[in-house]
């Protein structure tokens, strides 16, 4: 009996044996019978291209001129609403402050006396001259009468300056505009006690007509403009930049170009930023002061490798794409791409180098080792087809 166990125990086992072979052959068929699916490749090679970085930006007009009344008094009028457009020297507001009016009267009645002060003492030295000349009194009469006519005389011009004075007091009240522009809000109204103290203006006159736009750029930033304009300061550098776009709120672009003109001297410490100013036409105060943006600023590549966005995926915030080995299996590699890349494409900084073969379709069914059939995309008609080269 146990001579006969132990030959079914053995044959168990052959034929155990027997079937796992069978399926690790079967499994082995498979595979290898599995067909290599076709995927689109792009041989990596620089190209000229043109980009652009987008920079937030505060817009301001070339004049914010805060309008302040030189008086105290009451607004009586206002002649203008908020957002008209304003041409210099128009009235906008209308102070009631009845002591000035009193005090212009008051300064020409004193002229009017100052007036007649000056001819009773002319008419003293036409009477004493004749009587000094023919020796009946002392000229000491005279002089003293002569003395008395230049006292009045000073009294009269007093009289006209203080005149002249209350004028200027009472044309305060009329308050115009400085500048041709747009009003601003108006924070005080009619009945509204004010003065030169008072915290807030009247309003702010903004003169649009042309437009700063303000914003930031890092350290490594600026030496990369220092680097590729020319120029013996940073300022002359940044002059030299191309023409600038102004992009508005609702992603539209102002129709004119402007110029970057200006950057201060001074790195800020807190943030390491540097501060710009663009100037821009603004046709038809399109774009009003305190209006937000984005200055963008062209960027000319001449050898860039450009790596399309749909080749790539994402794994904890690192930049992944396919490169094909020479034995025809994908492997994944990290790239470093520039922070502001145009249309859809990377530009890949680090990773990758010129000849490299990348997938460019159906990356989310790769996976690592994986024997693919190359079908070769020029990356030219890609490039073209994607509009990134201006």
């Amino acid at each position: 009996m146990n001579n006969l166990s132990s030959g079914f125990i053995q044959l168990g086992w052959i034929g155990l044996i027997f079937l796992t072979s069978c399926r690790e052959k079967k499994e082995n068929v498979s595979q290898d019978s599995s067909p290599v699916v076709e995927y689109a490749v792009m041989a990596i090679t620089p190209q000229s291209v043109a980009l652009s970085n987008d920079y937030p930006a505060s817009i301001e007009g070339v004049q914010n001129i805060e309008i302040r009344p030189k008086i105290d008094g009451y607004i009586d009028k206002i002649y203008v609403d908020e957002g008209s457009t304003v041409r210099r020297g128009q009235a906008l507001f209308k102070i009631f402050a009845p002591q000035y009016e009193q005090e212009v009267r008051t300064a020409k009645a004193n002229i009017s006396i100052a007036e007649a002060n000056v001819n009773a003492a002319q008419m003293e030295v036409n009477k004493v001259k004749p009587l000094v000349e023919k020796n009946i009194i002392s000229k000491y009469e005279l002089q003293s009468a002569e003395f008395n006519l230049e006292s009045r005389r000073a009294a009269l011009a007093q009289a006209n300056a203080t005149l002249a004075n209350a004028q200027t007091n009472l044309g305060y009240t009329v308050v115009t505009s400085p500048v041709n522009g747009v009003m601003g809000t108006i924070p005080h109204r009619m009945g509204s006690l004010v003065s030169s103290n008072t915290v807030e203006p009247l309003t702010t006159v903004s003169n649009n007509s042309e437009v700063y736009a303000y914003f930031s750029i890092n350290e490594k930033q600026v030496l990369e403009f220092t680097r590729h304009n020319q120029g013996a300061t940073i300022q002359e550098r940044l002059k030299n930049l191309p023409p600038v776009t102004l992009v508005l709120a609702n992603g539209s672009e102002l129709p004119d170009k402007g110029k970057v003109e200006t950057a201060s001297g001074i790195v800020n410490t807190a943030t390491g930023s540097l501060k710009v100013r663009a100037t821009f036409p603004n046709k038809n105060n399109l774009v009003a002061s305190g209006s937000s943006g984005s200055v963008r600023i062209p960027v000319y590549l001449d050898s860039a490798l450009l790596v399309p966005q749909k080749s790539t995926y994402e794994i904890q915030g690192k930049t992944f794409v396919y490169k094909v080995k020479e034995d025809e299996t994908v492997g994944s590699v990290e790239i470093v791409t520039r922070a502001n890349s145009g249309g859809q494409f990377f530009v890949a900084e680090e990773g990758l180098k010129s000849g490299d073969r990348i997938v460019i379709e159906g990356v989310t069914g790769l996976r690592e080792g994986l024997l693919i059939k190359p079908r070769l995309v020029a990356a030219d008609s890609l490039i073209q087809a994607e509009r990134v080269i201006k």
